[in-house]
């Protein structure tokens, strides 16, 4: 039995106790959050004991979840990693590179588990195409919210862009060549909304744009490789695949098409989402990485290149801005 504490109880937090009070294996020993409106309220719906002492709860626990504000990430995953706990923390990692990258040596010199809150890896419409392993030459991305004042602690680009960012280092084997970047802030303090191009060492291109200030919802990536196109609509769970025909696309639609080659057969397929709760899984996962000693699906590693790349993205922002 893994005994998890829960470190914050917002809006997200609630979430994952809802759903860590449903995963076998598991004991929610209680949660910790400084917000006494807040923690009344969850008390009161999920009847889970409210600690008021960060270190008691950790000792209660082999494991802690951590859905704090950024800021704070780094001294709560510090004082779990130190004390033997395992982390599952909320994207991004940490507040500042340097953070992230003491956590990365923390971890290595230590005998537990990270997991960053990366949900968009267990998607369904993501998952739905896992197995193909893409190789995309060209990405488009949008990925665009109506605002919300909830999370703009943080930029546009780490609050939202660094879903696709993360999904976008795991597909893509290549390291990032260049990155060009604009954006504005128009209701924060920090960009709002972000336009950005990274250029890998492979060739591949992926356009991404982010913003907060929509007038609807959007999550879609498009991904263009040789003789195939992959559409995934993270907001509604579905994916479309076109491709040059093969024998084992027997339950796509298809048609033919003169080119200059010839004729060739082309299918579209919509490869069946499974229906799976995110969070649910990415904690299951989480704990499987701990049962089963194995590297967590999103590792510590892995958020620290998606935070690199976003770091990376804000200095071209904020250096355009000037010379602008």
């Amino acid at each position: 039995m893994i005994k998890v504490g829960v470190f914050g109880a917002g809006h997200l937090g609630k979430f994952h106790l809802n759903n860590w009070k449903e995963i076998k294996g598991v004991e929610l020993v209680g949660f910790f959050d400084p917000n006494d409106a807040i923690a009344g309220d969850v008390q009161n719906k999920y009847q889970v004991r409210r600690f008021l002492n960060e270190e008691e709860l950790m000792d209660a626990c082999h494991a802690v979840d951590i859905i704090a504000p950024t800021n704070i990430h780094f001294d709560l995953c510090e004082k779990a990693i130190k004390k033997g706990k395992h982390v599952f923390v909320e994207k991004p990692l940490a507040n500042t590179m340097a953070e992230a990258k003491e956590l990365v040596n923390l971890v290595k010199e230590s005998n537990i588990k990270l997991q960053v809150g990366h949900v968009e890896r267990f998607n369904p419409a993501y998952l739905s195409i896992r197995d193909l392993q893409p190789t995309p030459m060209f990405i488009e991305v949008h990925r665009l919210a109506q605002f919300n004042p909830r999370g703009t602690e943080v930029s546009v680009i780490l609050d939202l862009m660094i879903h696709d960012i993360d999904i976008i280092l795991s597909i893509v084997k290549s390291d990032v060549k260049n990155i060009s970047a604009n954006g504005v802030a128009v209701m924060t303090e920090t960009p709002d909304i972000a336009s950005v191009r990274i250029e890998f060492n492979n060739g591949c291109v992926a356009n991404l744009t982010s913003s907060r200030i929509s007038m609807k919802k959007m999550r879609k990536m498009r991904l263009f490789q040789k003789d195939a196109y992959i559409g995934i609509d993270f907001l509604n769970k579905k994916t479309e695949i076109i491709r040059l025909k093969t024998p084992d696309d027997i339950d796509s639609f298809s048609f033919d098409l003169d080119t200059s080659d010839g004729k060739k057969s082309i299918s579209i397929s919509n490869p069946q989402a499974p229906e799976v709760n995110a969070i649910k899984m990415e904690l299951e996962k989480f704990c499987d990485s701990i049962i089963n000693n194995k590297t967590p699906v999103v590792s510590e590693v892995d958020g620290y290149r998606a935070m690199d790349v976003a770091h990376q993205i804000l200095k071209k922002i904020k250096l355009n801005s000037i010379t602008n």
